[in-house]
């Protein structure tokens, strides 16, 4: 499994749109609109690196409205969140 995180400046006025676009991309798993120097970010999650290539260079390109972007391949995953989901199943609170 490759998970990429791309962050991207869009045009102000698209940010909700383009954030909705995204999520309709098969692949793409989350979208975030945040604060700071980026508008959005989108978790990618894909079986191989030609599928992640193809999300990343074709369907967000025909997309407009995106500005720049900055995408980073994730080499391993350290969050407790996923942990805990794992171990968790079954169990009711």
């Amino acid at each position: 499994m490759v998970t990429v995180i791309t962050v991207l400046k869009v045009e102000r006025k698209k940010v909700n749109d383009i954030a909705n676009q995204l999520s309709d991309v098969d692949g793409v798993t989350e979208v975030y609109s945040v604060s700071g120097r980026f508008d959005l970010v989108a978790i990618i999650r894909t079986k191989d690196n030609d599928k992640m290539s193809d999300i990343v260079t074709n369907h967000m390109l025909k997309i407009d409205g995106i500005l720049d972007s900055e995408t980073m391949i994730a080499f391993r995953s350290f969050s407790k969140h996923n942990l805990e989901s794992m171990f968790s199943i079954g169990i009711e609170e």
